[in-house]
């Protein structure tokens, strides 16, 4: 497995959960600097820099791009895939598109969290998964054009109702045929979500593609409860390589907070 750290450019998400918020000039020697082996890059959107800029700030300072988010369609322009207006929707949609494109220039996929929605009011649950199905096969076919990946996030339930633990959302994407999604196991929302965290990752198996590395708090692994050893080990047993990234709270500064997950990544892995 490998260490990756997140990067924001959004200032509508400057309290959020990540960890450097610096002009990405002065992030990415920053990430280096600390032994991690990639970022994810959340930025508002696909035109903010230019694919050559990243490409080579990851080249000279020896970093992968781990993934790029797509929240920003949501914090920043208050988009949703599963709005109850369809001109809404169809922007909405257009926006992650165009961060997969993005992503896949760079050989990244991109990640579907916020944006999926929720149901509720005048929109009934199948009215909504209906709109979020549909536009997942579209996200999962522009991913394939580019031989990259595209990532779907359970999230806990004060975020969202449409899937909130990893084992149904698994069946779903295979049930649904969408063989080049996997999924987001970020730590933060198990904790919230599933009774055994191991015994969830087990259950999701082959379907985890990327994983959040955050503490029962969602400050950095060891600054809260989450017992971490058997959850390594339950991603050792089915197989997963791919990154730990550290979407968590920047504190007591972020710093710190880099130091910590890196500590704990060591101890955890080597």
């Amino acid at each position: 497995m490998k260490a990756a750290i997140t990067l924001a450019q959004v200032p509508a998400a400057k309290s959020g959960p990540f960890v450097f918020h610096d002009p990405l000039l002065e992030s990415f020697p920053k990430a280096a600097s600390f032994g991690f082996d990639a970022v994810e890059i959340f930025l508002p959107g696909p035109h903010f820099i230019d694919i050559e800029k990243v490409t080579s700030m990851a080249t000279e300072h020896g970093l992968e791009i781990a993934a790029v988010g797509t929240g920003a369609g949501m914090v920043q322009h208050g988009l949703s895939l599963t709005d109850p207006e369809e001109s809404n929707r169809a922007e909405a949609l257009e926006f992650v598109l165009s961060m997969i494109d993005f992503g896949g220039q760079l050989g990244a996929p991109a990640i579907l969290g916020s944006m999926q929605g929720k149901w509720g009011g005048d929109i009934s649950r199948g009215q909504s998964l209906g709109w979020l199905t549909a536009a997942l096969k579209a996200c999962d076919e522009r991913a394939g054009r580019h031989g990259v990946q595209f990532i779907y996030e359970p999230l806990n339930r004060y975020e969202t109702n449409q899937f909130n633990q990893l084992a149904p959302a698994a069946e779903y994407l295979v049930a649904q045929g969408l063989g080049n999604t996997v999924l987001l196991a970020d730590l933060f929302h198990m904790n919230i979500e599933e009774s055994n965290l191991p015994a969830a990752l087990h259950a999701a198996g082959d379907k985890v593609g990327h994983v959040h590395f955050a503490d029962s708090n969602r400050r950095a692994i060891g600054f809260g409860h989450t017992d971490m050893p058997p959850v390594i080990a339950a991603l050792n047993e089915i197989g997963y390589d791919r990154y730990l990234s550290a979407e968590i709270f920047p504190l007591p500064e972020a710093d710190a907070a880099a130091e910590q997950t890196i500590k704990a990544f060591r101890e955890l892995t080597m």
